[in-house]
Order: C-alpha cells, then structure tokens, then sequence
C-alpha cells in the first residue's frame, strides 16, 4: 500500500486539461475526468486515438498538471509534489529512449546511474531483470540490432532498473509481434501476482485489457465507462453473434456488408466467420446469413458503449468510392518472387523465398519481429535491391527497372512520413507532383482524398497537429493520388485504436473490390482474418503461406482445431524455431 495506507494508488477527482494548439485552438484533452487505480492490480486505460489516455497517465508522473480538479499517486500530491511521485514510480512512454549506439548492458547502467541506483542493488536487480526478460545472451550486442520486441523488454528493464511503488506504461506493445507481446505481459502479470506491483496501462488491444482488474474507458477526453472487464463486457451481453453467409460469402465481404449497415454496432473477421454486434431483432431480419449467439468480449462491450454513448458509427461510410464495377477477373499475377535472397554482410534477412500476388488480392506479410517481413517489403517496393532472385512487380524487374515499378506503387511507411509542418491539402499537393499528377488531374484527385477520407474540415490543419487516426488517413490518401495497381502497406494500423482499424480496413476492401493489390504487414492477428492469403516468414524463411483458414489447419489438427489466427503464428513460429533448435544440437 501507498505511504498513507490507502488501497487506492491513484485517485483522479473532475480532472480538466486543456492544450492551446497554433496558438488559438484549445484542445480539451481531458474533461472531469474521475477515477481510480487500486494497489496491487492491473488498470487499464482504453479507447479511442486522442481520448486522452497518454495525458492521463503523464499527469500520473507528475509530468502535466490539471488545469482543474485534484490528483493524488502514492498518497501524494500531483499538482504540490511531482518530485515526490517521480522518486517512487517507473514510467514507460510510448517512445522510451534507448540509446542504440549502446549495448544491452551500457543502456541499463545508464539509467543505472540516472536514477541513483546503488551497486549492491544493481548485484540484486540485475540477474531477476535479465532473467525476466531473457535478455542475458545479449548484454554486449548493441541496441540498434535488436528486434523491435527485444528493444521493448529492454526498455522495460530499463523503466525497472529500480524497485518502484507504482508502473506506468503508455501503449508498451505498439508494433511489437504477438510472441514478444505474449512474452512482456507474462513479465508484467508476474511483477502484479508475485511482487504486488501496481500497474496502469493503456493499450489499444482489448484482449490486454482483459488481463485487467479495472478497465477505465475513454472518449475525448471523457470517462464512458470504469470497471472490471466483466462489467463492460456485459453492456453488449445478448447482442454478439458469429455471422455466416449461406452463399459462402468470403468473410471479408460479410464483413464489409456488415458493417456498412447503420443498425449494426460492430462486425469483425473471427476465425473464417464474422464477429457481429447487434440487436437480435436486427440478426433475424437478414435472411442469407446465419447468426449463431457467442458470448460478449470486452470489446464488443466496448462497441456498445461508444455507439450508445457516443455519435461514433464504428466504421460505416469509410468505403472508398471508386470509378467502375467490382473486378470480376483475379487471375493476373501482379507480383512475383522467385527464390529471393538479401544478404547484409554474412547475415541472411530472406532465405530463398517465392511466392505470388494476384490482382485485387490483400495479401499479408506475418513475422516475429526480426523475422525478415519488412526486409522482403521493401524489396518489393523497391526500396531495397535483392541479393539474388526475380522479383517482378506490375511487370517491371525490380532488379533492373526499380523506377518503372515505382509508377504503379503506392506506399503507406510505418513511421508517419507527411510533412508534419505544413497542412493536409499542401501534402496532398507536394505528393501529386511527386506523382506526375499536374493541373485539372491533380485537383481532381486531391479533391477526391479530401472527401474520400474525410478530411475536407482539416484541409488547412498543420498536418503535425492532426490525431493520430487522420494522420493515418492522409498518409492512405497521399498514396492512393496516381492511383496505383499495388499499395504497401507497412504496419499501418499500428497502435491505433479498434474504431480505427475497422474504418482502415473498410477503405481497403474497397480498394481490394476493385482491383487494387494491397500487401500488408502487420502485428494484429484479426487483420490476418482480412487478407486473401497470408505468409509466415520466421528467421528469413516462410513457414507457412495459405488462405488464413489453410494456415489455421496447418498449426492444429482434427483432434486439436486452432481457432485463431494468434494461436496459429504462435503455433507455427515456436514449432519451426523448436524444429532449428534441435537440428542445431
């Protein structure tokens, strides 16, 4: 328990923070904000992009200061004595500073000697971080040549290099593989039950907030709801079923269907099916799809309550609207790989890898990180020259006609890769040049992003000041103008939140009807469920390529079904990597 003996660790009353933005703007980040986190539990902050989540826990540091309403950490004071909380908490923000021209080892030192720790202390807490995070085979390899997952557990040994009374973590899995996911939450949930450590986490997955004891919901700034998961969950109790087409509709169409229908509350791919929020009355009245009562997950109590409370509409109008009738022949091959290789130095990143992508078909790039993915994606867009192999990409040899490929490329960075400085419609106008696009066309089709993507009330906004999921938005945009035959797609959705994702995805199987190719990579498993085919790659070598369904058959069996796509890479990726382990022994 915290210094005053209270079970409460964190307790918000009516907290208020506002933001002046371009000097004139205010932003209301958080509104009467109340809420608490208990000692010895986990708490989670969920919803929304810009919901206010990362403000909430950075007044938790003593970082910020509410402009109205009280707080107190550890019994303490945030407004009077930020100092204090500080000596007694680790945080973790969303960008944590590591230092990658250090090894493992110089990077925990350092914060080491930041934070004042002793070396008797070092001697004790060493070895137990080390162990946890099972980083001990790498202490001298430098951070810069870690996976993205390695670097996330390093910078939670880094957070706690000294015992604190309190944890807060900002987002601490955003682009990190579901092993390296899996693996971090077995480190925290283990701090929680054997140490009593008190965590608050926000998260945009909801099966991390299931692992939670309380559940604090927001949404522009406001509490919609505050609980343990099962209270939430039952707000969509009665409303969630497992949809099936009767015409053998693939799932993402039903999907789409779905969710393009304003009485439905939610609809996502699960499993070959589509998991639907809605009404029973609603569910009866649609005669070709077979609707089959589940129980209600945390997030669709999630989708409940934003739709109910809220004027959100989770993803319907996102339809791209695009000139001319649904592509009917898939058969054109639009890329092909043939025995590829990419060698940096002695290291082998892709291992003879071949596969196909046709015309219209969302294909998706799965790995751990580190596993070679995005070496291979940038290969095919061109950004990167291949060892050794055939890469043919809309017809044009990567290996001798990079530019020429490039023309009917579109790509969408991991990283936001907008000029953040000047506003939505100067990008749009900057990346339409870029393009070849001049005069009437390039008005045209800029217009076109403007409302396709809803971005018409923000055309004069500093792209750097927009949320998060606009960003994300305008991004798609800019690289959709010369209207491309293939977008790469890198980790797009990365750390946005589920409404997000639906309406992103619901652009994409728009573009998909119609016969743009999209190749995607990605760290969520239900997006896997969205793809036409998915590949595993693994150490630079595909395990695993198929329809999701045929790659769910290949981790089970008849006896042992795997029912998730999580499950299955998991399956796949610890069998191969078990496979190698022995054969090297």
């Amino acid at each position: 328990m915290n210094a005053s003996g209270d079970s409460v660790v964190i307790r918000g009353h009516e907290l208020t923070k506002r933001f002046l933005r371009d000097k004139q703007d205010i932003i209301i980040a958080l509104d009467q904000v109340s809420f608490d986190a208990r000692h010895g539990e986990l708490t989670a902050l969920v919803g929304p992009d810009g919901a206010g989540k990362t403000t909430l826990l950075r007044l938790a540091a003593g970082l910020l200061r509410a402009d109205t309403g009280t707080l107190t950490v550890l019994g303490l004071d945030a407004a009077l004595q930020p100092q204090e909380i500080q000596n007694r908490i680790s945080y973790m923000p969303q960008r944590f500073g590591l230092y990658e021209d250090l090894s493992v080892q110089e990077n925990l030192d350092l914060y080491a000697d930041l934070h004042g720790v002793s070396t008797e202390q070092r001697k004790d807490r060493y070895p137990r971080l080390m162990e946890m995070t099972a980083l001990a085979p790498f202490r001298e390899r430098l951070v810069g040549k870690l996976s993205g997952g390695m670097k996330q557990k390093l910078g939670l040994a880094c957070t706690l290099v000294r015992s604190p009374d309190l944890l807060l973590l900002d987002e601490p899995t955003v682009g990190v593989d579901p092993l390296s996911r899996r693996e971090l939450w077995e480190i925290v949930s283990a701090l929680v039950e054997r140490e009593g450590l008190s965590v608050v986490v926000s998260t945009s997955y909801m099966d991390e907030a299931e692992r939670c004891a309380h559940v604090v919901l927001l949404h522009e700034g406001k509490v919609l709801a505050d609980g343990d998961p099962d209270s939430i969950r039952s707000r969509a109790s009665g409303h969630s079923f497992i949809a099936t087409s009767v015409k053998a509709e693939p799932a993402r169409g039903l999907q789409a269907r779905l969710i393009d229908r304003e009485d439905v509350v939610d609809a996502v791919p699960q499993g070959g099916q589509v998991r639907t929020v809605m009404r029973a009355e609603i569910a009866a009245s649609i005669a070709d799809v077979d609707f089959q009562p589940t129980t209600s997950s945390l997030e669709d109590g999630l989708m409940m309550l934003l739709r109910k409370q809220t004027t959100v509409a989770p993803a319907t109008g996102a339809a791209i609207e695009l000139n001319g009738k649904a592509l009917a022949d898939r058969s054109e091959v639009v890329i092909e790989t043939h025995d590829v290789v990419r060698k940096f130095g002695d290291f082998i990143a892709v291992n003879h890898t071949s596969f196909q992508v046709r015309r219209g078909e969302v294909f998706g790039l799965l790995g751990p990180n580190g596993a070679g993915k995005t070496t291979t994606f940038r290969m095919l867009c061109g950004l990167l020259p291949a060892t050794s192999g055939t890469l043919l990409v809309a017809g044009a040899d990567l290996r001798r006609a990079r530019a020429e490929a490039r023309q009917h490329i579109g790509y969408v960075a991991q990283k936001f890769s907008l000029y953040r400085d000047i506003s939505v419609r100067e990008n749009l106008d900057f990346f339409a040049g870029a393009y070849g696009l001049h005069g009437t066309r390039a008005a045209e089709r800029i217009e076109w992003a403007l409302e396709n993507f809803e971005l018409k009330a923000r055309e004069s906004t500093p792209t750097g000041l927009l949320p998060g999921g606009f960003q994300r938005r305008l991004a798609m945009a800019a690289a959709l103008l010369h209207e491309p035959r293939i977008v790469f797609l890198d980790e797009p959705t990365s750390g946005a939140d589920p409404l997000a994702r639906r309406e992103f995805w619901r652009r994409i199987s728009s573009l998909a009807e119609h016969g743009t190719t999209i190749v995607v990579t990605t760290h969520f498993m239900e997006e896997a469920e969205y793809c036409d085919r998915i590949m595993i790659q693994d150490a630079g070598t595909t395990l695993a390529i198929g329809t999701p369904q045929e790659v769910r058959d290949l981790a089970g069996d008849s006896d042992h079904p795997v029912t998730t796509m999580e499950a299955a890479f998991i399956a796949i990726v610890e069998k191969a990597r078990q496979t190698s382990a022995q054969a090297a022994a």
